[in-house]
């Protein structure tokens, strides 16, 4: 491991990657303890109980994620590319079976089971990104380069559903070219023809 690396940032590397092996309740402290050679006090110190861990993991995530969109913005031409660019950023990571598969996604599907804290935090990364997609397809509507048959909000929440479904879909069948067989047509049916 890289010495300049927190304990903390190892530490919430590691929970990362066993949210997405196998979520909330597929991990202890003692996985992580093992995977990074520390004692659980160690961690119990950083992150005294399990939901702190995932709420402080969940708001890096977020943070990660407002960055990578704001990135995106700027880099992309426009709406269709930035739209364009989120869905490649998915499709690699499936194919390349990356592990940085959404957390949020992972830890969505476990809502009912997931102390109060953790839950409102995976909702706003959702209504975040719900409200950024919208923003993207809004301004696609008023360039002409997006046809939305509802409103931008609607239609944000119809495409993330599609993305995130098709990463737990591209997973449970070991299939990644399932990933774009699910998302594509959702993008063509947005854009307008000739873009």
């Amino acid at each position: 491991m890289n010495s300049m690396i927190s304990t903390s940032e190892r530490i919430l590397d590691v929970a990362q990657s066993l949210i997405v092996a196998g979520g909330y309740n597929g991990f202890s402290y003692a996985d992580i303890a093992d995977a990074i050679g520390i004692r659980k006090a160690s961690i119990h110190h950083h992150f005294p109980t399990k939901a702190e861990l995932v709420s402080a993991l969940i708001d890096r995530y977020r943070q990660q994620t407002e960055l990578g969109l704001r990135s995106l913005q700027e880099q992309s031409a426009g709406p269709v590319d930035q739209l364009q660019s989120y869905v490649s950023f998915w499709q690699t990571c499936i194919q390349d079976a990356s592990p940085s598969f959404c957390v949020c996604a992972m830890l969505a599907g476990e809502m009912p089971m997931l102390p109060d804290e953790v839950a409102s935090r995976v909702r706003g990364h959702f209504h975040h990104l719900a409200g950024w997609l919208a923003s993207v397809l809004r301004a696609g509507a008023e360039q002409r380069a997006v046809r939305l048959d509802r409103p931008p909000e609607d239609e944000a929440q119809m495409l993330m559903a599609s993305v995130h479904g098709a990463m737990l879909s591209a997973r449970a069948f070991n299939d990644p070219a399932l990933f774009a067989a699910i998302v594509e047509p959702q993008i063509a049916r947005l854009l307008v023809a000739g873009r």
